[in-house]
Formats: structure tokens, C-alpha cells, sequence
């Protein structure tokens, strides 16, 4: 198949490349209209939405910071939903500013679309393989809660495959062209791929455009996902005229949940997701919880709903109202993190400051232990490329992991 020529790397007024996470703030503090702004037009309820007038009405007094807004709403992920929120008001918001926001509507629309297409190309050719592929995030999420391809800033192809299908899903990906980013010693890759979650391609529409995942995250983490029951579990939706799976509403909540989580609900737009499946109303949510429960993750899922209900006033679901009630650590955190939201503060994952707070995230003693034993004695690219040893004295590199976290620590 030949590949897509077109690329998809545009970043209007001023977005940071990805996997960055400074966060250009003046005039975005939490009382700030641009902060309330851009919390409003995030939203997923009428209610909040009907603030927008009197905000922009208030202006009068303080003016708007309006390239500090946009800079804001590009790096929340919601210069979408901050366009369809202000268009109606041209009298009041500045030409120039709705261009812009326009600009970038549209540079999104058409970068979903590419993506779309590139994501039927992949599909098609790991269903004619016999590889099944869930895409989950980015267009298929824009397109099943938010009606619109184009609402959600979509960024990349996150798919999960089956840990036992990934090498030939790899060798697949690469005769579409697309490249790992990583480069794994072939005596190491059993490990890496026991101990990590995704490989990361550059492929025909750019660099880093494609996630292939067999798990969630890393397994340090030690929230231990069925994955292949996921697979069993999974819905169809209609993308670009075809017909494809993706996850359950179920699934799909707690996924978000632990990926917001991973990084801190550094950004709106995760918590807008959150929102989104709440409202759409086709969420067996006494399942969902039963399943984080046994996970061990409910203390991530009370905090992702506090903060949704923080910034985007999304009802707390009735049935988790006394639990989120009696969880105090739940409530603390949640007040722990929400400053770094405003600010756009990012907790750097390699400080034992992130760690911590990783590890007070979850409820059960034990799953403390096992991420912390685990942080501790799994091996990674780091480890691998300090030390180059034969596949036969690869269990060493659990000692080189030890040495390197005690010389790090010891160094602060």
C-alpha cells in the first residue's frame, strides 16, 4: 500500500512541540477571566456555558488577555470548544482572535480527517493480517462523544493490540512505512516489552504519530489491566464510512481515568473527555466501578471526578457521592493538584516528588508495595543503554536499575 503524502504536524499561534510541558501563563491565574473563560467554554454543561456573556461583558473593566487565552486553550486541548463557544459573540470578541481560533478549527478538521483515513489504511491492513487493533483516543473519541471530529484537538493514533500480536503488528505498521522511535537490542526486547507498554512510530504523516500499546503504562505502575478481557468487551462506531471497534464506555472511563492520572490532569481536555462519557448517558457506571475497585484505582477515579466537578462543574455521579464523601485523602489531593492545572506546572516524572504522589494515588497498601518494589527492579531504556549485556546476563540489568536509582537519589 502506498503511503499518505500528507503531514499533519501544524501547530497554530504558538503550540509547544509534544511532550513538552511549560505552559506560557501571564495573566492565567485562577481568578483571571481568561481562566474562567476558557473553564466555561470547556464545559460540558449548559449551565456553565451561559457565564460566557457576563465574562466577556466584564472585560470592560479588565481587559482580556486574548493571546495569553489562546496560548492557554492550544495547550489545554480545547482551542475547539473555545471557538464554537465564542463565535456567537463577534460583536464583543476581537476579529483577529476569532480568526485564529477559526484558523485553528479548521487546520483541525483537516488533520482529523488525515488521520482517519490513515487510521482505516492501518486497520485494514492488520485486519487482513489477523491483527486486531483498538483505537481509543484522538479521532475515534472526538468522534463518539463529542459529534464532532473536529472538537476534540486531536494529536496522534493511540492504539492497543494484544501483547502476543505485537511483534506482527510492528511488522506491519513497518510495511505502511511507519518506524519505531525507540530502538530495542533485540536481546532485551522480551524484556522491554514484559516491562513496558507502547511502542511510539514516525510514520508517513510525521514524527511520534502513532502509539501502539499492549497495557496502560508501564508496568511499575502496578495497575495490573486484563487486556485481553478488554478486547471482549469492545464497541463499534462509524468513522469516515467504516465500520471499526473500539473500547467499551467502561473501559474507556477507567482508561482515561489512569492516563490522567499518569500525567498529573496536566491538561482540560482529559477531564473534558471524563465529562463527555459521563454525560452521553450509555455508561454502565456501577461496572465501571466495580472494575476500579478491583483494580485498586477508585482513589484515581474520585479524584479525576473531583477535579471534572472542580473545573467543569460535571454532576459527581450520584451512587459515588459517599464514597467521594468519605475519602479525605481523595478530596486532599485533588486540592494538591489543582494548582499545577491553572498554572500549567508540570510534575516532572522522574522527581520523587511524582513518585510519591503516584504511589498515594492508590488506596491498597499493597499496590504501594508493588509499585515501589517494581519502580525499584524493572529495567527500561536507561538501564540498556548504560550497559550493553548478553541476553544470557540480562536479569543483571535489575542490579544496574538499583545502582542508578540509588546514585540519583543520592545525587539530591
Amino acid at each position: 500500500m502506498s503511503a499518505l503524502p500528507t503531514t499533519v504536524n501544524q501547530r497554530p499561534f504558538d503550540q509547544e512541540p509534544s511532550g513538552q510541558r511549560s505552559f506560557p501563563s501571564q495573566g492565567m491565574s485562577a481568578g483571571s477571566l481568561e481562566w474562567k473563560l476558557l473553564l466555561a467554554a470547556a464545559s460540558s454543561t449548559e449551565g456553565s456555558r451561559t457565564h460566557i456573556p457576563s465574562l466577556l461583558t466584564t472585560q470592560h473593566d479588565h481587559p482580556i488577555d486574548w493571546p495569553s487565552l489562546l496560548r492557554g486553550a492550544n495547550f489545554h486541548g480545547v482551542s475547539s470548544l473555545l471557538y464554537q463557544n465564542l463565535a456567537p459573540f463577534a460583536d464583543v470578541v476581537p476579529a483577529q482572535t476569532l480568526e485564529l481560533l477559526r484558523t485553528a478549527y479548521a487546520a483541525n478538521m483537516q488533520k482529523a480527517l488525515v488521520l482517519s483515513r490513515e487510521l482505516n489504511r492501518i486497520l485494514d491492513r492488520a485486519g487482513s493480517l489477523g491483527i486486531e487493533l483498538i483505537p481509543y483516543k484522538g479521532v475515534v473519541l472526538s468522534e463518539s462523544y463529542y459529534g464532532d471530529i473536529a472538537m476534540r484537538q486531536v494529536g496522534d493514533l493511540d492504539l492497543f493490540v494484544r501483547r502476543r500480536d505485537m511483534i506482527r503488528a510492528r511488522a506491519a505498521l513497518r510495511e505502511l512505512e511507519y518506524v519505531p522511535r525507540l530502538d530495542i537490542p533485540a536481546t532485551s526486547e522480551a524484556d522491554y516489552i514484559a516491562a513496558g507498554y507502547e511502542y511510539s512510530f514516525d510514520g508517513p504523516l510525521g514524527k511520534a504519530m502513532l502509539e501502539l500499546q499492549w497495557a496502560l503504562q508501564p508496568r511499575y505502575y502496578a495497575v495490573d489491566y486484563d487486556m485481553d478481557a478488554l478486547f471482549t468487551r469492545v464497541a463499534e462506531i462509524t468513522l469516515s464510512g467504516s465500520h471499526i471497534k473500539t473500547l467499551s464506555p467502561e473501559d474507556l472511563l477507567l482508561v482515561l481515568c489512569l492516563h490522567a492520572a499518569k500525567h498529573v490532569w496536566g491538561r482540560l481536555i482529559w477531564l473534558c473527555d471524563i465529562a463527555q462519557i459521563l454525560k452521553r448517558g450509555n455508561l454502565d457506571f456501577p461496572s465501571a466501578v466495580s472494575r476500579a475497585r478491583e483494580l485498586g484505582i477508585m482513589r484515581i477515579l474520585h479524584v479525576t471526578l473531583l477535579l471534572a466537578n472542580r473545573f467543569l462543574e460535571t454532576p459527581i455521579p450520584a451512587a459515588l457521592e459517599p464514597a467521594l464523601r468519605s475519602d479525605s485523602a481523595a478530596r486532599a489531593l485533588a486540592e494538591e493538584v489543582a494548582p499545577s492545572i491553572i498554572s500549567g506546572i508540570s510534575w516532572e516524572e522522574h522527581k520523587t516528588d511524582y513518585f510519591r504522589l503516584m504511589m498515594r494515588l492508590r488506596e491498597r497498601p499493597s499496590d504501594r508495595l508493588r509499585f515501589l518494589i517494581r519502580l525499584a527492579f524493572t529495567p527500561g531504556p536507561g538501564e540498556w543503554q548504560t550497559l550493553k549485556l548478553p541476553r544470557l546476563l540480562s536479569p543483571l540489568y535489575r542490579a544496574v536499575r538499583m545502582v542508578r536509582l540509588a546514585a540519583r537519589f543520592a545525587k539530591r
